[in-house]
């Protein structure tokens, strides 16, 4: 769907977010102060740009699109071609960062047997350069054409291969906080 992205780096960025074994992804969502998402039942797409002239869809826009539709029905909400009450539209980016390690001091004593031992270890300050990458998911309201809630998942970029069940567990971390429809229990969600 972002056109603006080189293909590599949504692949990159995405793969990135999905196979990390470092720390656990940052999640966060803000909602409009009088928006009333409890009132919404149907999503459908923001459109891109014009249609003949668009890029065709990339592969992994592809799985994006179908983990963000397979959550949102889990969440009892129905995708529709026309007159959509809310329009989804996504973007990712990474970008780099520095990471640094402070300087360190170790101080350790032992013994064994009678003997007494000890040592001092001393580490040197150091920088390394890192790769974060978010995905972000848009809701729009499509009567009044405003955003009306936005879910955000931001992990360390690993180098791991991309698959759609990574896409679908960050999608649904990203859309953790997006309300589910009354009546509906979908398994998995609180």
């Amino acid at each position: 769907m972002p056109n603006s992205l080189a293909p590599i780096t949504v692949l990159v960025l995405l793969a990135g977010l999905t196979a990390c074994a470092g720390s656990p992804p940052r999640q966060e969502s803000q909602i409009a102060p009088t928006a009333n998402l409890s009132a919404y039942r149907t999503f459908g797409w923001k459109p891109v740009g014009d249609a003949a002239t668009e890029e065709p869809m990339r592969i992994v826009d592809a799985n994006i699109r179908t983990a963000i539709r397979a959550e949102l029905t889990r969440r009892g909400y129905q995708e529709v071609e026309n007159n959509a009450e809310i329009l989804l539209t996504y973007d990712s980016e990474a970008q780099e960062k520095l990471k640094s390690s402070p300087f360190r001091i170790g101080i350790g004593l032992g013994s064994f047997g009678s003997n007494v031992g000890g040592s001092v270890n001393v580490g040197t300050p150091s920088v390394q350069s890192i790769n974060e990458g978010r995905l972000s998911i848009h809701v729009i309201d499509a009567a009044e054409n405003r955003e009306v809630w936005v879910g955000t998942v931001e992990k360390r970029i690993d180098k791991k291969p991309l698959d759609a069940d990574g896409i679908a567990q960050l999608v649904a971390l990203a859309l953790q906080d997006f309300p589910v429809q009354a009546g509906s229990k979908p398994a998995g969600l609180q």
